[in-house]
């Protein structure tokens, strides 16, 4: 009997269901070519090299087929070869992308294969002992994907599916994902108009419409005044430098395939296809903003009795990410992201990794994600140097700084070796989506050195002089994830004080609505986001519409409140609240956005 319970027995049984989802699929299309096909977090996936998509219909008849193949309860057998058996036995299968996995294999490698009737495939292993003990699966989608997850590659076929040791667990398994589709915030997002995306504006540049808009307008000001608060100085700087602010900082040596690049295009094309080329007009969109804060540090002489100093930015961000990896609002190409840099010395290193923590968590608690998130202490991978900057001293040193710095704030932390940034060690606040795919939504890292990099002297209290430690961190991450994440949470209905729409004013007939207006009025004055629904339709319709649209209030104005100056309030929380007075009303909604109420 299989135990989930144990990631091994589940990854094991997974990537199994995907064997047979491979096998299933060359017995329908023997043509299609075989990539990879791993388990994953919620099931497995297989990619293909397949003429055409693969349609709903084609899951449904590849199911069938597995089926089959689970009935015929096939033996699974494990077997090794020499590096020349095995690319003769995948050329003779035809299967040229295992014998680019195999090339790829350093010499020493074990290389190994799995049978089940009539298909083998190169696999590293385990598997289940035969097709018959996978009790229940289901195919969920499929999508493109490129081979080896770079754009210059083949765009390939990828088939997602999940299997469970029963049918009861794969059922409720089912149903959460059927729920968790409704809150998709690609779905509902652009349903409840905060969003939408246009085909010839391009891939990862979604256009926020008034309602996204307002509520990013609002996290940035509630963000940008909190961060005044706390000692932060706003900068505003450049969304484009010269190559060669990148070429100190080091991003156009360890980012460029991340980064857009702007000048000459046939000079752009020779330094893309790594030939000489002109780089002294390219110029690229920032990536981040740290360089160009640095370059107001640089703007004057510095005293230690200057730090430490806390620079703020609401920024504009652009990343080349791969066309796959886009969805929705969560990963894009053109980003705000809520952005600081403080410079201090080493005394003050803790006192103000600790302020960026605290800040942090205050806003995930704001906004109720507090709950939601992990920690991730994202270290360098000394096994592959070549992505990162400095000394193995110098990480080994600043790394046990940094767990030494966590461990006394009492953070529960993973340690994750090759996710550094390539200047230092980094506090990664993780979140997961609706769908469980995790991504970084907040970021602390500490730099040991771009100070010296670009020459950010201060005078020490001897006189001496001296470069500041770099904290880079966000404090609430990109805005744009962040509603993402808000709009699946609470299922649209966001908490009233970032609402874009705080309460609908709905008068019953055409008599009611100048009266209705007047009310609008009134609360508008008193800050509030209030609209009037003035449509010639009946009460009922107004009411669900409201509610579709996820409002919270509803006021409702008749013959009967509009001569006590009054208001039918219905809340979708609370329900019916009565009629209330407007002042009354008033403030209660005031105090429901003063207490950031979730």
């Amino acid at each position: 009997m299989i135990d989930f319970t144990i990631a091994e027995e589940k990854n094991r049984y997974r990537h199994t269901t995907s064997h047979i989802m491979a096998q299933a699929v060359k017995r329908i299309w023997p043509d299609t070519k075989l990539a990879i096909g791993p388990a994953i977090e919620d099931g497995f996936y297989y990619d293909f090299d397949h003429e055409g998509t693969f349609t709903l219909e084609d899951l449904s008849k590849i199911e069938d087929e597995m089926k089959k193949i689970v009935k015929e309860k096939l033996p699974v057998e494990r077997f090794e070869l020499p590096r020349d058996k095995a690319i003769e036995l995948m050329q003779k299968q035809g299967e040229p992308y295992k014998i680019e996995l195999i090339n790829d294999l350093p010499e020493d490698a074990v290389l190994s294969f799995y049978r089940q009737g009539d298909f083998t495939d190169l696999c590293a292993g385990p598997h289940m002992e035969n097709t018959g003990d996978i009790r229940a699966f289901k195919l969920l989608a499929s999508a493109g994907a490129y081979w080896r997850g770079s754009e210059k590659n083949k765009m390939l076929q990828r088939i997602y599916g999940t299997s469970f040791p029963d049918k009861d667990q794969l059922h409720a398994y089912l149903t959460a994902r059927e729920e968790a589709q409704k809150r998709d915030h690609n779905k509902l997002g652009r349903e409840l108009k905060y969003f939408t995306t246009a085909d010839v504006i391009g891939q990862g540049l979604p256009i926020m419409l008034p309602k996204g808009a307002k509520v990013m307008q609002t996290l940035i000001r509630f963000v940008e005044d909190e961060e005044a608060r706390r000692g932060y100085l706003l900068t505003k700087t450049p969304y484009m430098a010269k190559s060669d602010l990148y070429k100190q900082s080091g991003h156009w040596y360890h980012y460029l395939d991340n980064m857009f690049i702007l000048g000459d295009p046939e000079e752009i094309a020779r330094k893309k296809r790594g030939e000489p080329c002109d780089e002294s007009e390219m110029y690229a969109l920032r990536p981040m903003t740290c360089p160009f804060q640095y370059q107001a540090y640089l703007s004057e002489g510095r005293s230690y009795r200057d730090l430490p100093l806390r620079y703020g930015e609401t920024s504009t961000l652009f990343r080349n990410e791969a066309s796959g990896e886009m969805h929705g609002l969560i990963r894009v190409r053109q980003f705000t992201i809520s952005e600081g840099h403080l410079m201090c010395t080493p005394e003050q290193l803790e006192s103000e990794f600790k302020g960026c923590l605290e800040l942090a968590k205050y806003m995930l608690d704001a906004v109720g994600l507090n709950d939601d998130v992990s920690y991730r202490f994202s270290k360098w991978d000394p096994n592959d140097r070549a992505k990162y900057e400095g000394s193995e001293e110098q990480w080994n040193k600043v790394q046990d700084e940094m767990r030494r710095i966590l461990q006394h704030l009492e953070i529960p932390f993973e340690e994750v070796d090759g996710e550094a940034a390539f200047y230092g060690p980094k506090l990664d606040i993780q979140i997961k989506n609706v769908f469980g795919k995790e991504d970084t939504l907040v970021t602390i890292q500490i730099d040991f050195q771009q100070g010296e990099k670009f020459n950010m002297e201060y005078t020490d209290a001897d006189g001496q002089k001296k470069f500041p430690y770099v904290i880079h961190r966000t404090s609430i991450g990109c805005y744009e994830r962040t509603l993402a994440l808000l709009i699946e949470k609470y299922a649209g209905v966001l908490p009233l004080w970032m609402a874009a729409e705080q309460a609908r004013i709905l008068p019953i007939s055409e008599k009611h609505i100048d009266c209705a207006y007047e009310v609008k009025k009134k609360l508008q004055e008193l800050g509030l986001r209030v609209e009037v629904d003035a449509r010639e339709e009946k009460i009922g319709k107004k009411i669900r519409n409201a509610q579709m649209d996820k409002l919270r209030y509803m006021l409702v104005i008749g013959d009967k409140e509009m001569e006590a100056g009054e208001l039918a309030v219905r809340s979708r929380i609370d329900g019916d609240l009565g009629t209330m007075p407007i002042d009354a009303l008033a403030n209660m909604l005031l105090e429901e956005v003063r207490t950031l109420k979730k």
